[in-house]
């Protein structure tokens, strides 16, 4: 909850026309009362924020990425933020203190800290030590499901990104309501037995409750490692896993999901058996985990789809176009998109039965009106000449956008490393590995 201090009403008034305009941060200080319940004055302006962990990594990237005082190396290299800037890569080490975190923030010259994640009693003590070193705000938001939509209203608040969060809290509202209302969760001798597989030898595995096995559990799938506890991530054996014989595996690493589908070892299990072995995408950030942020909102999509796909029949291809134009603001072509989309269990590409009609996404909104005269072909600039080939199912086309024309784009040569996400401004982000002190690691 956002409360202003006491102030006058032109004060007032000023803030309420800086959140309508999306100013550059909050036109006064402002109290807000974060995820603990504890009330942390924010500073007038906010232009440089460090995150504490990923999960507020990944809020602030979709958000705001111009105020990141640094980001984490992703998979495709590490970033640059617009106006060409390169941000400090950022680290995560498990036991971080209060110090240490201090001295990160002060390095990093943050002006406000946001954590993100489950809230305890614990994190809550670590934010106000911090904050007692450093006088620098510390916020904690809970990220989990039920809360994206407002925490991204929230931010985007305290920000001053407010037309931008409101989008992405609209998309965010209707998948899941979409999916929830559509999801029939069926008896539990019904449901699909499930093991997600973490790790190079796939024998770490997410319990059900955990931050890493939300996804799953949310998706209304039985966690075959549920026996073992809740919580936590746990180490199984191989015996344990062939003695669960799971319907479906989903692996977090390229060389375990290679190594199901090669490996006669692992013929006994039935998921093996029947093709139904998945890997989970991970560029740039991972479908339900690396991080447990808000970019697993299409993962909980595409988990559905995997679990039942008798009940829901959209097009995980255009969901994951208008997941990653809308939250990422890059898009991808088909070639970029089947990388994504292939491995994780993606049927083989189909075109609409006709053009103007293409399937609505995860959190898609209906798809406007034709232009008259000029067919909706998929693939195409609107207003090309109608007896123009439709390019929808060409690898060099950018990927289509429930509702949205695609234009042509470059030739590519095939599937390779998904590139990293286009900034405002429309820059792709090359490498910079700044140093970071040693020492100075976040937890």
């Amino acid at each position: 909850m956002l409360r202003l201090r006491a102030a006058p009403l032109a004060a007032l008034l000023l803030f309420a026309v800086a959140a309508l305009l999306g100013a550059a941060g909050p036109a006064c200080s402002a109290e807000f009362t974060d995820a603990a319940g504890r009330r942390v004055i924010l500073p007038d302006r906010i232009s440089r924020i460090l995150p504490a962990e990923r999960d507020a990594e990944v809020l602030l990237y979709v958000l705001a990425p111009d105020k990141l005082a640094g980001l984490e190396r992703l998979r495709s290299g590490s970033a640059k933020l617009p106006g060409g800037t390169r941000p400090p890569v950022l680290r995560w080490a498990p036991r971080s203190t209060p110090d240490s975190m201090a001295a990160s923030a002060r390095y990093f010259r943050a002006d406000l800290i946001i954590d993100a994640g489950p809230v305890t009693p614990e994190s809550a003590a670590f934010a106000d030590a911090v904050q007692q070193l450093t006088g620098i705000p510390y916020i904690l938001i809970d990220d989990s499901f039920d809360r994206t939509p407002t925490v991204l209203r929230t931010l985007g608040t305290i920000l001053g990104v407010a037309e931008r969060a409101e989008e992405l809290q609209m998309f965010a509202e209707q998948a899941l309501r979409a999916l929830r209302g559509r999801l029939l969760i069926l008896p539990p001798n019904r449901r699909p037995h499930v093991y997600y597989a973490l790790g190079s030898d796939g024998l770490t595995t997410a319990l059900p409750g955990s931050a890493a096995g939300a996804a799953i559990d949310e998706a209304g799938a039985i966690n075959v490692a549920a026996p073992l506890g809740r919580g936590t991530q746990i180490r199984v054996s191989r015996e344990q896993l062939l003695g669960w014989d799971p319907d479906i595996i989903i692996a977090a690493d390229r060389g375990f999901y290679n190594a199901l589908r090669r490996d006669r070892a692992w013929r006994a299990l039935a998921a093996v058996r029947n093709k139904k072995v998945y890997q989970e995408p991970s560029s740039p950030f991972g479908w339900i985990e690396d991080p447990t942020g808000i970019n697993r909102l299409i993962g909980l999509h595409w988990l559905s789809i995997l679990f039942y796909p008798g009940l829901l029949q959209e097009d995980l291809r255009g969901t994951t176009c208008d997941f990653y134009n809308k939250f990422y603001r890059t898009r991808l072509t088909n070639a970029e998109v089947e990388a994504i989309v292939g491995p994780a269990g993606a049927p083989p590409p189909q075109l609409p039965q006709q053009f103007g009609e293409p399937l609505l996404g995860f959190g898609a909104t209906p798809p406007p009106a034709p232009t008259p005269g000029i067919p909706g072909m998929l693939g195409t600039l609107p207003g090309t000449p109608p007896d123009l080939p439709a390019a929808a199912d060409e690898r060099q086309a950018l990927c289509t956008i429930p509702g949205v024309a695609s234009p042509i784009t470059g030739i590519i040569t095939g599937p390779g490393p998904i590139p990293l996400p286009a900034m405002p401004g429309g820059r792709r982000q090359p490498t910079a590995t700044p140093p970071v002190p040693p020492g100075n690691y976040l937890r």
